[in-house]
């Protein structure tokens, strides 16, 4: 039975000599895998199709077990990622992030959305950081935990000064702090965004440009908040965070460049 289906590659694996296991998550059904034959020959029709990140309309036979490829139209092939190491890394580590968010064939259209989206803004130029940050930030109620981002997780409160705490799961008012003596010290700007990220509308982003000391701050939380609520294994994350620190050391911290943070 032919089926067929809005989709992106998030994950391939090699099998035999010159085919691939390809997997798909879809607008219709969620992630599912599928065989692509011959893809890893050259000349193959489904080679350009079965790269990590492409945005394809696939046409695929349902079997018993795993069904098989058969043909794709192209929406987009993220050239723009595939052509940069930085870009290409912050990729794979967002489609291996959702990979494991989800469960086979469960679909969650507002997801895919985030995905196409997210991986669209990446292709056209956007800070790769900026976009993959925000990415962290919406995945986090897909794997079912949600910090306190609008008040103080302690008192309730919603004016002052705040930091952020693991413990208390959320923001930490200034009256607040000695409960967590532990608790993550960042700025305002580095709360506004954290409330922006989780809860704007991703369509709606305009141009964002980030002081490296902010991205800094805003990598702190959300990493140490994964490590501790989240704690799923990313094989890409360590790549990243080389890549990350190769990035400071070629860019520095030149006080000529991103001068001002701004979000419009």
């Amino acid at each position: 039975m032919l089926q067929k289906c809005e989709g992106i590659v998030v994950r391939t694996s090699d099998y035999g000599e010159s085919d691939k296991i390809v997997t798909i998550y879809s607008r219709e059904f969620g992630k599912f895998a599928v065989m692509a034959r011959g893809a890893k020959k050259a000349n193959s029709r489904l080679s350009s199709i079965s790269q990590l990140f492409t945005y394809a309309y696939f046409l695929f036979r349902k079997g018993n077990g795993m069904g098989s490829l058969q043909q794709g139209d192209l929406v987009a092939s993220q050239r723009g990622i595939k052509e940069d190491l930085f870009k290409s890394a912050y990729a794979a580590y967002m489609v291996e992030l959702l990979d494991k968010a989800v469960e086979d064939r469960k679909t969650n259209p507002y997801l895919f959305e985030l995905l196409a989206q997210s991986l669209s803004y990446l292709n056209e130029g956007y800070d790769e950081e900026v976009i993959c940050l925000i990415f962290e930030m919406k995945l986090l109620p897909v794997f079912g935990v949600q910090p306190v981002l609008d008040r103080c997780a302690h008192c309730g409160e919603t004016e002052g000064h705040f930091s952020f705490s693991i413990r208390e799961n959320g923001l930490l008012c200034h009256r607040c702090w000695s409960n967590d003596s532990y608790a993550l010290k960042i700025t305002p700007q580095t709360v506004r965004l954290l409330k922006l990220f989780y809860f704007l509308d991703l369509n709606r982003l305009g141009s964002v440009s980030l002081q490296e000391q902010t991205k800094k701050e805003l990598r702190l939380v959300i990493r140490t908040y994964y490590d501790e609520y989240v704690g799923v294994f990313i094989k890409s994350k360590s790549f990243l965070e080389q890549l990350d620190r190769m990035k400071t050391v070629l860019h520095g911290d030149s006080p000529e460049e991103n001068k001002n943070n701004t979000t419009k």
